[in-house]
């Protein structure tokens, strides 16, 4: 008899969170439920969920998104309030 061979690789990870964050996540699975494949589900949502959120985005508000990635009164940040300004008229 020959041991079944997952198609799926998979690596432990070391992540550092907050105790309460644990707490709160233990509580909200279920008792069926596996910490360590809800993890990979929503790192998974994660990952696909950037591109669609962007294309939902309106123009304005994928400039206000960039905004905050900027100083205050950075080149960045005031190219694209005159951006947001054009936009707003």
């Amino acid at each position: 008899m020959t041991a079944r061979r997952a198609k799926t690789k998979y690596t432990q990870i070391h992540v550092s969170v907050p105790v309460l964050t644990l707490i709160e996540f233990d509580n909200v699975l279920s008792f069926s439920e596996s910490r360590s494949k809800k993890i990979a589900m929503l790192m998974k949502n994660y990952l696909s969920r950037e591109d669609s959120n962007l294309q939902l985005m309106t123009t304005v508000e994928v400039l206000e998104f960039l905004q905050f990635r900027f100083k205050k009164n950075s080149p960045e940040d005031i190219l694209i309030q005159s951006l947001l300004q054009v936009l707003s008229q």
